[in-house]
């Protein structure tokens, strides 16, 4: 029989309880900005006929306002990257200074907002990285640290894990190790995929964490070894997996893997994209390994997503190579002024208000206990896991055997419902593939968190039901 749902009452913050905070002009705006988006607008990732977009007409904290007023409580970040929230007044107002002062500037010049963005970011990382080419976000981020990593080592051939996502630009998405790369997308490029650790379902026939990590770690050496090492520039990490699922490495695997870099003078790329910045809890999530990469890439999270912004973080071994032979690559926006001086606002404002502090905590406190409660009361859901605000809710049709409620690579059908009931409960969640994915802003609240996993916790009947009905 179907659960009867009741939507759990929304939280009554400061940021949330202005019922009448979007006026009529302003749905009506948006309604005409909608025909004009179905007009006008492509949008990335779609069948354009398929599509029904949401509107967004207001956003402030954790919570967004759609089309027809109704609020969310937005635990997406949009695409991860409001990490100090929407609509933080410090990074606003440091956008409007700056576009007072100086609002553009070619990168040949120098600017002193960019590089005090760059000093604050190089800050944060690993004592010997010291420089930072800026990107306009992170699929080109992991372009140029490919390029530098192959002229850095004279070799062309770039191995990159399956269950992973690097951009969605020519050389990003075959680097990517997920669906998005299969035709028509798929030019290799001299990249090279790798199985890498995933203990849940192991694809090493593992019965351990430990045993996964050594056997995903042979793995890897062997397929360098086969590949030849003399022929291999660059290992590209995610430090946490994210549209790939969320799950962190064994902390082994990791270590041995920067092991196995150092022995054939492979670069090291983490790709912080998604996690840096404080969503796993720390600034940067290969901190949770105890490693330090030989370039991070990272976009998103370093200005919270205000203005466009992305980089590479290159050590000095790195930087070495281009002191006397020029970098063959550029961006006319590299270290925009708006978007470098919403980096520094984002950046003082998560240590200021010890945001970075808060997602660990949440995570530990709030989202990881009541995930444990939920996964033994839903049939549906086999696995919970994650770190900070940054975790994944696994759909399965059996828990025994793991075996996920879709094929990979599939959406089961009750993942859209779940959406939309979630929705008209007030929660905005994410989703891909056979999981739910929470990953609110790094300062959310402790009763915003509880609503949202409430919310979650309801609109997992449906996942039930269509277990169920499978079976």
């Amino acid at each position: 029989m179907a659960k009867t749902m009741h939507a759990p009452s929304f939280p009554d913050t400061s940021q949330s309880s202005s019922a009448q905070r979007v006026t009529a002009e302003q749905i009506e705006a948006g309604r005409v900005g909608k025909t004009l988006d179905k007009q006008h607008v492509f949008h990335t990732w779609s069948a354009q006929d398929k599509i029904n977009p949401m509107v967004i007409l207001d956003a402030e904290g954790s919570w967004v306002w759609d089309g027809e007023g109704n609020r969310l409580l937005d635990l997406t970040s949009q695409l991860m990257y409001t990490n100090a929230g929407h609509k933080h007044p410090k990074i606003l107002a440091a956008i409007k200074e700056q576009a007072d002062k100086l609002c553009t500037v070619a990168p040949q010049h120098s600017n002193e907002t960019r590089s005090e963005a760059a000093r604050l970011i190089t800050e944060l990382l690993p004592a010997d990285i010291n420089h930072v080419l800026f990107t306009n976000g992170g699929a080109d981020a992991n372009e140029h640290s490919v390029r530098m990593a192959r002229l850095h080592t004279g070799r062309r051939k770039v191995l990159s894990a399956y269950r992973s996502y690097h951009g969605g630009t020519q050389l990003a998405v075959n680097i990517t190790g997920n669906p998005k790369r299969r035709v028509p997308n798929d030019d290799q490029y001299g990249i090279v995929h790798f199985l890498p650790p995933y203990a849940y379902q192991s694809h090493f026939h593992s019965d351990s964490e430990e045993q996964e990590a050594e056997r995903a770690l042979a793995h890897l050496r062997e397929i360098v070894v086969f590949e030849g090492p003399e022929q291999v520039a660059a290992i590209l990490f995610e430090g946490i997996p994210g549209t790939a699922g969320i799950y962190k490495y064994p902390v082994s695997y990791m270590q041995g893997v920067r092991e196995l870099c150092d022995e054939y003078g492979i670069v090291l790329i983490i790709d912080e994209v998604m996690a840096g910045f404080g969503r796993s809890g720390k600034w940067f999530s290969h901190e949770h390994y105890g490693i330090e990469p030989d370039i991070v890439t990272f976009a998103k999270g370093v200005n919270s997503g205000y203005v466009p912004m992305g980089g590479v973080a290159m050590d000095d071994k790195i930087f070495d190579s281009f002191r006397e032979e020029t970098y063959p690559g550029g961006l006319t926006y590299s270290g925009h002024p708006l978007a470098a001086a919403a980096a520094i606002a984002n950046i003082h404002a998560l240590r200021n208000e010890k945001m970075v502090e808060n997602a660990a905590r949440v995570g530990q406190e709030v989202i990881g206990p009541r995930l444990e409660q939920i996964k033994n009361g839903h049939p549906a859901v086999g696995d919970v896991r994650g770190v900070g605000v940054f975790w994944a809710i696994e759909l399965v049709k059996d828990k025994a055997t793991r075996e996920p409620l879709a094929p990979y690579g599939q959406v089961p059908p009750c993942v859209p419902r779940m959406v939309a009931a979630a929705k008209d409960r007030g929660v905005l969640p994410w989703s891909a593939m056979n999981r739910v994915q929470i990953c609110p802003p790094l300062n959310v609240s402790d009763e915003e968190m509880h609503f949202g996993l409430d919310v979650l916790d309801e609109v997992l009947a449906i996942a039930d039901e269509e277990r169920e009905s499978d079976a």
